[in-house]
This record gives C-alpha cells, structure tokens and sequence, in this order.
C-alpha cells in the first residue's frame, strides 16, 4: 500500500473520522467535527507523474508549476513532501532506474560474456525504448537536453559514464579470461556500445520502431572481435 501524505507533506494519520465525545457522553448524535483538514494524497502514484513529466520533457523545460498541475497537488505540498524540483527529480531518476533502466546492469551481472551482455542490453534497449505507456526513449538521456542546471547535467553524465565504466570492466575481464583478443580496445568498444544505446534513445524519440532498432543493434555487434585469442 502506497503511503498516503497531507497537502502540507506529512503523514496522514490512520484514525477514523473525529467525533464529538462530548455530544456523544450526554447521548446526543455524534456529530463528525467539519475542522479543515489538509488534503491527503498518495506521494508514490504523485512521484509517478512527476516522472512521466520529466520523461516527456526533460528537466529544464519541466516547470513546478507543470508538475504541481500533473501531480494534482500545490507549490506547498510539493515543496513539503519532496524537497524543491531538484530534490524531486534526483527521487524520479532513482525511480526510473529501479523500475526501467536498470537492464544494462542486468545484462552485465547476468551474461556469461561482455558480447553476450552488450547484446542483451542492445536488445532490451530497442523494447524499453519503444514500448507503449510511457514516453519513448530513456530519461536519463532525454532529460540533459538544453540542462542549464550544472548539478543536474552532471549527475546525469555521471550515470551514463558509469554504465560505460561497467561495460569496460566487463570487457577488460573478459580479456584477461582469453574471451577477448589481447589487442582488444576495451575503452573504444565499451564507449561504442554507450554510443549506440544512447542513440537508440534519441532514434526512439525520433519515431523509430523497435524492430529498426534492433536492426541497428545487430550492425552495432559486428564490429565486435572475434571470441578467443585466435584470428586465423
């Protein structure tokens, strides 16, 4: 169950609906006390929509007053509940990768090769990326469009190096395994897969299909070196 939270941020209490003990102590009808209450809402299904705004539009172009409009809540309960647009957009981006963008890492930890894991992730990217119910392509990407915010284009660069980073180790083990030709360039070819995973997002939000996509992903994998030390 999502926690519910008042208009003015804090938690909504699980009581029943006041009465009038005293109305009620001298055998008159209870009567249910009308006293203003803040508004409660739900701060999960609020977070969803802040990210489908962020997804939709990047976050420079996303305003508060946008997503106090789409979370149906005011400025106040915004600011109570999560911080300012800031704070909220760094709880969106761990939301979205929990929930959407975590299948590089999956592939990585998952896949017995780093080409089996790049491929994967290609794969899975052409899907994620093209698949209805939410905007097209992938938010971390998307968002550090025109960022004029340094913290925010920042921790944005910082997760998408991170992903190549992971790629790399990845393929610098699989070359010390004898997997990979020593003359493997890990650095060129972790930074090529990068590459391309982040271009199938803007290819997504350009209208490609997940089929296009796929297409490209499989020209992405040829340029990858043959398994094992030998090229004769």
């Amino acid at each position: 169950m999502h926690p519910m939270v008042n208009d003015d941020g804090t938690a909504k209490a699980s009581t029943g609906p006041d009465t009038d003990s005293a109305g009620a102590a001298g055998g008159g009808k209870a009567r249910t006390k009308s006293r203003g209450r803040p508004r409660s809402f739900d701060r999960e299904t609020a977070l969803e929509k802040a990210l489908l705004a962020f997804w939709e539009h990047g976050y420079e172009a996303t305003s508060v007053s946008d997503l106090t409009r789409v979370m149906d809540i005011g400025a106040p309960s915004l600011y109570a509940a999560f911080g300012d647009k800031r704070s909220l957009f760094e709880e969106v981006v761990r939301m979205y990768g929990t929930r959407h963008g975590s299948f590089t890492d999956r592939a990585l930890a998952e896949e017995p090769t780093a080409r089996a894991a790049v491929e994967r992730a290609l794969c899975e990217a052409a899907t994620a990326y093209t698949e209805p119910g939410h905007p097209h392509g992938c938010l971390v990407v998307h968002a550090a469009t025109n960022c004029s915010t340094p913290e925010v284009e920042k921790s944005l660069r910082d997760r998408r190096n991170a992903n190549i980073a992971a790629i790399e180790s990845r393929i610098r083990a699989d070359v010390a395994a004898g997997v990979l030709p020593p003359a493997t360039d890990a650095a060129a070819l972790a930074r090529h897969a990068g590459a391309m995973i982040q271009g199938m997002s803007q290819q997504a939000r350009d209208g490609a299909s997940r089929e296009e996509l796929e297409a490209v992903a499989e020209i992405a994998l040829s340029v990858w070196p043959r398994t094992g030390t030998h090229t004769g």
